[in-house]
């Protein structure tokens, strides 16, 4: 697998060489676009709409609108001059408490992996995070964009997250804003429902359906047989009786009793952290 970077992260004086892989990605079932009467694949083609006439990769330039119909040329070259340091070199800034990042901020994963002439003191940094429960900042230029990061330990090595700005961060209007009045009989019994409902977080045991599906019915096309379709659910009931609701949920999971309840302190404690995240850009 080909690293994503490449470049030295510093801690303090100590500086390390390392490289960037991908943490994680996206699996789907792709399609081709054909021609419907003849099943062949049709192809995508540069155009020039001024000269009317196809045009080769070769001869595409990027641009900047600065007006309308108006750009200026941006050649790859200029874009390299530019470069800040953090495009060879990763600083960590500054750490913080793992507890107060909101994971909304999240954006894609890596694996920070060390040459071997930094094996010694990548070992000792991810040491340090894990003995402190701190998360390192710092900053990395990739893909023409300056990302603000996360270092944190995993498994013995350090995972590296590139992070939404605040702009970024998007708020819809009314969300936790729900003005209601919830009864202690009903949040602990809720609370019941959800210690039933626990369990150990195993990734491996979730899967897309959907694709799965999608996968079954191409194989069903192949061998030439019908389509299953796939019973959709019925519209859920209107809840009358919220208790009675949960109750009866609590029963169905055959599970009640399995763990004792969260404390109101610590309910409390939880439902202050979620009201005191920052403020986000509205959509």
């Amino acid at each position: 697998m080909a690293s994503l970077w490449s470049g030295y992260l510093t801690f303090g004086l100590i500086s390390m060489p390392v490289r960037l892989f991908a943490g994680a990605r996206s699996e789907n079932v792709s399609f081709h676009m054909l021609h419907r009467d003849d099943l062949v694949r049709v192809k995508q083609q540069l155009t020039c709409p001024a000269e009317n006439k196809v045009i080769d990769r070769s001869e595409v330039v990027k641009g900047y609108e600065f007006r309308k119909g108006e750009y200026v040329v941006i050649e790859p070259e200029e874009i390299k001059k530019i470069e800040p340091k953090t495009a060879k070199a990763m600083e960590i800034l500054e750490f913080v408490p793992a507890k107060d990042i909101d994971p909304v901020y999240f954006e894609s994963s890596y694996f920070l992996i060390p040459e071997e002439a930094g094996r010694k003191p990548y070992a000792l940094l991810e040491k340090a995070l894990e003995e402190t429960g701190f998360y390192g900042i710092a900053k990395l230029t990739m893909h023409n964009r300056e990302y603000t990061v996360i270092l944190r330990p995993s498994d013995g090595g350090i995972m590296l997250h590139t992070m939404y700005y605040a702009d970024e961060v998007r708020e819809v209007e009314g969300f936790g804003d729900l003005k209601v009045q919830v009864k202690p009989a009903e949040l602990k019994v809720a609370t019941q429902l959800v210690n039933a409902l626990s369990g150990e977080w195993k990734p491996e045991q979730y899967s897309d359906t959907f694709q799965e599906n999608l996968k079954k019915m191409i194989a069903a096309k192949l061998e030439g047989e019908e389509v299953t379709a796939v019973e959709k659910p019925k519209k859920p009931a209107p809840v009358v009786d919220l208790m009675e609701a949960l109750k009866a949920s609590l029963a169905q999971s055959g599970k009640a009793g399995k763990k004792p309840v969260a404390s109101e302190k610590k309910t409390a404690a939880s439902s202050e952290k979620h009201r005191k995240k920052p403020p986000r850009k509205a959509a």
